[in-house]
């Protein structure tokens, strides 16, 4: 019997050098060493030992289990270090690198810009996490306003906040240079709203400003609407209808007409208006002298229109099949 274990032993290790990759080495350790392997069943041949045989027997079992698991485990490392290997011939010559291109958003933005910058607008930058003053203060919204709730706004611990609009950057502007004042802002705001097709909590915003003296609703008319027709082509339709922002008076929201899941519906591209006295004033700027007008576009929602795009939610999925359209 002992004879026959060692017969056994050179089968097993024979079997194992034959086995050419890790699935082959993966089945002999199911079939050897398994919980119903060859080697477990061994063991229930002990009955069939003679008495006197039977430590010599199980002495043998467990030394050919340690030999075989060793086996294995050598086996196994082996060919994962040849599986690390290059898997190909690196003396080919390599394939091509494809070149990259900008997100969608990154491209609007600068799309965007370049129409305003035909318009005489100067692009202006203002920082993400900003304070309360800039951010609603300064912009007119009193103290009480729904709009500084928590459940609206992203606040940070011991102070400031992930800044809920762009206009924090006109009032950035107009602290240090005094009118003539026309500039556009483009950047990233933050309001925790609920994803769906046309809302993200984490958006991007063009923030337009313009302050001289004789600045009117007319003027803000004919630059939205150049912009619209620039941008999108002589046949956008745009609608502002009356609305309330506590920095601007009198204020509009600004549509445009959306294809979306099928339908057309007009959304929401932002907001604007005549800045309000108080803004001006909290600046330093006299309202008697100036007048001026602000008006704040959603760059997502722009590039939707632009592109065709159904849901604002693919803009962020990162999604190559996607992305790879653009």
């Amino acid at each position: 019997m002992l004879a026959e274990l060692d017969t056994i032993e050179g089968e097993a290790l024979q079997a194992l050098a034959d086995a050419s990759d890790s699935p082959a080495i993966e089945a002999w350790r199911i079939e050897w060493l398994g919980t119903k392997g060859r080697l477990k069943g061994l063991m229930g041949r002990m009955k069939d030992v003679e008495p006197g045989d039977r430590p010599a027997f199980g002495q043998r079992v467990n030394a050919l289990k340690q030999s075989l698991n060793a086996a294995f485990e050598q086996r196994q490392a082996a060919s994962s270090k040849a599986a690390s290997g290059p898997p190909m011939d690196v003396t080919e010559p390599g394939e091509p690198m494809g070149l990259g291109r900008r997100h969608i958003i990154s491209r609007t933005i600068a799309e965007i810009l370049e129409v305003f910058a035909r318009m005489g607008f100067e692009p202006a930058t203002g920082p993400e996490v900003e304070d309360e003053w800039h951010n609603f203060t300064a912009l007119n919204v009193p103290e009480d306003h729904p709009a500084r709730a928590p459940i609206d706004n992203f606040y940070l611990e011991g102070g400031g906040m992930l800044r809920s609009q762009t206009s924090t950057v006109q009032i950035r502007v107009l602290e240090q240079t005094p009118p003539p004042v026309r500039i556009v802002a483009a950047g990233r705001v933050y309001r925790p709203d609920t994803h769906d097709a046309t809302h993200y909590s984490m958006f991007h915003q063009v923030e337009g400003l313009y302050v001289d003296r004789g600045v009117t609703l007319v003027d803000l008319k004919a630059t939205l609407l150049g912009f619209a027709h620039a941008y999108f082509g002589e046949a956008a339709e745009v609608r502002m209808r009356p609305s309330y922002f506590p920095f601007t008076e009198p204020s509009a929201e600004v549509d445009m007409k959306m294809r979306i899941k099928d339908r057309w519906q007009w959304v929401e591209l932002g907001g604007c208006g005549m800045v309000d006295p108080n803004v001006l004033t909290a600046v330093g700027v006299d309202p008697e002298e100036f007048t001026g007008f602000a008006f704040g576009l959603g760059v997502e929602r722009i590039a939707m229109r632009k592109y065709g795009i159904a849901d604002i939610r693919w803009l962020y999925e990162n999604d190559a099949r996607f992305l790879r359209q653009f």
